[in-house]
């Protein structure tokens, strides 16, 4: 029967699974070891060989094509060695909990862990198709061994070994089992310590300190270009223990913090996790003051689970229970990893047996075959976290500069409107107010109202892109039904008003769209566009609507971005389709036509639906530019709601990385 904690929870104790023997267990497991080819010469059924074992992807040629595919990706990352990616934008840290099943005096199994360390090394390698995960830290939740007796550890240090050898970042702290004491890190030498001291702790990649009785240490690592602290800390801190992890989070003050301990939380069997006693002093004295701290892990209590909560600062911190010793063969050395993905925003997480996965699907017992990987959605799910956002209360992205209006005047700039000058944030453009165009050419900007508008339709704004050269923008406040909203136009006598662009032409622009938008408020209003209708320019070809403007940067019901214009060569329009986009966000745009062909870019990216069809240049009847207006058989119809950062035209087909972004 299972011990039972302060908690009430089901806990690691001192029975185990009788995994040698002549019972089922037992019978199952040598099958199960025969398929990965792990019983053999010199090889008996109370222990595992450590090295030169068959490899169980040999059982089948086509898993061992897979094998060679993992092996070249592993020579390709440099033979073994270790060598993760520290400026790539994925990357993994992987958690492996109680092992202690495996490492039980004269039960002592190391092949699986052996596994899991070998897929750590090899960067989490995808037999299907040679990829990895990028793996740039392991960290074990502490109960490594059952009885925390020397013999054991003798076993575990081997297999330890081969992270030592590769130069892997690698942390272990002591759980109960290791010590087999309810005293605190100032318990003295322990064969625990004996194996997983600061002197060795020293020697693993990205080791930073250690608390002076060498239960608690820091790595700090780099991943995603940035650096990483994660904690391994003793089952039980001491008034000594908190005063060295809060300074040690204190001396580092802009790095974030993964906090990995023994005990911390616990969960019912629906997976909802809360603190355990214990785990009340560590969230009190450790973890709710320091805000660097976003993610804890621990194992000692089963079944897993996890929560969310609040710290002082008023920030999600995520706290996650995986402990799986209570599964068949004492968790088989599982690894659960966290897949970092800065882009996404998302932390996806899986938990699987690398040494189940290694034998052949046909080769695997019954209850093998359950293990190769945990679906439930406390063992595989994605977190998303807005880093930037997280991490800005002590480590806020530096701004971006603004830059002279003078660097993005590149050659044959047609007009560059920028609104960072022009008032405080929120105060309203005034009708007397002009938008110079910044080329000195005269393409300026004029106030415009419809009927009936309200004061403060059209205000300045300090929001802009965080790649924006200008630090400001123009908050349109639009209406189409009715009518209503302030916006701009160029003077009549402006050159652009006349220019048709039949060499070629690049169309940048900022845009946010506000949380308030609504489709049927501000469907198909237009962040630029030009007067005349395609009837006046004299089109009637396929698809020609005679009523709308000749030229068009529309906002669709989606939301999406819709470029439609007709060009020189065509009767009727030619169209560039964006995909939908998310409200209250920043976004650039871009059409880049070359003489030919027209193409569309979303922050410096080409979606999918522009024209194979040539579009030469642009009709014009030389009439006005508008920038948040748009007509329809020649009155205004609506007007753009949301906000309309920089604008540059520029006579000439511009690389992605001359956009006003690069």
């Amino acid at each position: 029967m299972h011990d039972i904690h302060e908690s009430g929870q089901a806990c690691d104790c001192p029975r185990t699974a009788d995994l040698d023997g002549d019972g089922p267990a037992a019978a199952g497991r040598r099958r199960f070891l025969r398929g990965a080819g792990l019983l053999g010469a010199g090889v008996g059924t109370g222990g595992l060989g450590l090295l030169g074992a068959t490899p169980a992807s040999a059982a089948s040629g086509d898993a061992s094509e897979k094998a060679e595919k993992a092996e070249k990706a592993k020579k390709a990352k440099g033979g073994g060695r270790w060598q993760p990616d520290p400026d790539a934008r994925r990357f993994t840290v992987a958690v492996m909990p109680d092992t202690q099943y495996l490492f039980d005096q004269d039960r002592i199994h190391p092949a699986p862990l052996e596994a899991s360390i070998r897929y750590v090394l090899d960067g989490g390698v995808n037999r299907e198709d040679g990829t990895d995960d990028n793996i740039v830290f392991l960290a074990h939740l502490g109960d490594v061994t059952e009885n925390g007796l020397a013999v054991e550890y003798a076993a575990v240090t081997k297999v330890f070994g081969l992270l030592d050898d590769a130069g892997a970042a690698y942390g272990v702290l002591a759980g109960n089992h290791d010590v087999r004491s309810s005293t605190d890190d100032r318990r003295g030498s322990t064969p625990y310590l004996e194996t997983f001291g600061k002197e060795r702790a020293a020697r693993t990649s990205g080791y930073h300190s250690s608390s002076p009785d060498g239960y608690n240490t820091c790595h700090i690592f780099t991943a995603g270009g940035r650096p990483w602290m994660l904690l391994s800390l003793d089952w039980r801190l001491s008034d000594a223990g908190f005063a060295w992890a809060n300074a040690v989070i204190a001396a580092n003050p802009k790095v974030p913090v993964i906090l990995t301990t023994h005990e911390l939380a616990y969960a019912d069997d629906g997976g909802r996790a809360e603190l355990s006693d214990y785990g009340k002093r560590l969230w009190e004295r450790l973890i709710s003051g320091n805000d660097q701290i976003f993610l804890t892990v621990n194992g000692h209590y089963w079944p897993p689970g996890r929560t969310v909560l609040r710290n002082k600062a008023g920030h999600d911190v995520h706290v996650h229970i995986t402990n799986y010793q209570d599964r068949y063969y004492g968790g088989a050395a599982m690894i659960r990893t966290y897949r970092f993905d800065l882009d996404r925003n998302t932390v996806d997480v899986s938990t699987f047996s690398p040494w189940i996965q290694e034998i052949a699907a046909e080769e695997r017992n019954t209850l093998a075959a359950q293990e190769v990987e945990l679906t439930s959605d406390v063992d595989r799910f994605s977190l998303a976290i807005d880093f930037d956002r997280r991490f800005a209360g002590f480590a806020p992205v530096p701004q971006r500069p603004a830059r002279r209006a003078a660097e993005l005047l590149v050659r044959d700039t047609a007009a560059y409107w920028r609104f960072d000058g022009g008032g405080a944030d929120g105060t309203a453009v005034s009708p007397q107010q002009a938008v110079k165009d910044l080329t000195g050419q005269g393409n300026d900007l004029v106030w415009q109202s419809a009927p009936g508008t309200p004061d403060g339709a059209l205000t300045w704004s300090a929001d802009h892109h965080p790649d924006q050269p200008g630090h400001g923008s123009l908050l349109f406040k639009g209406t189409r039904s009715p009518v209503h909203g302030s916006y701009l136009q160029t003077v009549p006598t402006a050159p652009i008003n006349r220019e048709t662009f039949e060499r070629g032409f690049t169309v940048e622009a900022f845009c946010k769209l506000p949380a308030d938008w609504d489709s049927a408020q501000s469907r198909w209003s237009a962040l630029l566009s030009r007067w005349g209708t395609a009837s006046e320019a004299g089109r009637s070809g396929p698809g020609t609507d005679p009523d709308e403007p000749v030229l068009t940067l529309s906002v669709s019901e989606a939301p999406a971005l819709q470029w439609c214009v007709y060009p020189v060569n065509q009767t009727g329009p030619s169209t560039c389709w964006g995909h939908q986009l998310p409200l209250d966000r920043w976004w650039h745009v871009a059409v880049v036509n070359d003489g030919q062909l027209s193409r569309m870019y979303v922050d410096g990216c080409e979606v999918a639906r522009n024209p194979a069809t040539p579009a030469v240049g642009l009709v014009t009847l030389g009439r006005p530019w508008m920038l948040g207006g748009y007509s329809y058989a020649g009155v205004l119809d609506k007007v753009f709601h949301g906000y309309v950062g920089d604008v540059r035209i520029v006579k000439r087909a511009l690389r992605v990385g001359e956009f006003m972004t690069a």
